[in-house]
């Protein structure tokens, strides 16, 4: 049948780790993907755990089952920063209140530190976790990320859908703060979703930025009323 396995092995490919990925960011199971795609879950089952390398009709059909690209699903667009899509016509800003940029936070992610240093401000993409109100991350004692100890600093998380032309961010500023005491070390190692993206086995200092302020905004590619 059209996409049958050409190639198998024990681990999944990047394919199947995007595939699995954005069948439970839709709340699809695996019978849903295949009605769509019009291919058994056995298959898409195959493609997420295992070496498959589906022919490009299949993958077409997979990509609409997911409702992205095949760009996207390929990772043809790894390399290429979010907002290569087209802007639509009369997008709209939407402010957000405390508590949907709170839960946009959510507990875990990849967000930017934005400090300023001797050479000038700096921005830098790193791994973080949510614990009550502050916003903690691992570094280096003698890291960029480690200057912000002390110092006022904002911390930026956001998500573009270049799909639909739609997106998010949100903004917190405050005080970062080195986190010394050892049973709140314990508690964010506790808390951590997973080692520093960046490795490196001295990444050990915890700071935490407790905001002061949290805005936040969504641009909306078709507002309700309006076509």
């Amino acid at each position: 049948m059209p996409g049958s396995p050409a190639a198998s092995g024990c681990c999944p490919t990047r394919l199947g780790r995007r595939v699995a990925h954005r069948r439970a960011e839709l709340g699809l199971t695996l019978a849903d993907v295949a009605q769509r795609a019009g291919s058994v879950p056995g298959y898409v089952e195959y493609v997420e755990q295992r070496s498959a390398v589906p022919d490009i009709g299949f993958l077409l059909r997979l990509a609409g089952a997911l409702e992205t690209t095949l760009a996207e699903l390929t990772g043809g667009l790894a390399n290429m920063p979010p907002g290569y899509g087209q802007a639509v016509r009369n997008p709209q800003f939407v402010e957000l209140d405390l508590a949907e940029c709170r839960a946009l936070l959510s507990a875990y992610g990849i967000g930017r530190l934005a400090v300023s240093t001797p050479d000038g401000p700096e921005i830098l993409p790193l791994n973080y976790c949510v614990d009550d109100e502050d916003i903690a991350f691992r570094t280096a004692p003698d890291s960029v990320a480690a200057s912000a100890d002390g110092q006022a600093a904002a911390f930026e998380v956001d998500h573009i859908d270049d799909v639909m032309s739609e997106g998010w961010s949100v903004l917190a500023v405050g005080t970062a703060h080195a986190v010394t005491a050892p049973h709140a070390v314990r508690r964010l190692n506790e808390l951590a979703h997973s080692a520093p993206w960046a490795g490196g086995g001295v990444r050990t200092l915890w700071l935490a930025l407790t905001p002061r302020r949290i805005t936040g905004r969504r641009i909306v590619a078709d507002p309700p009323g309006q076509s």
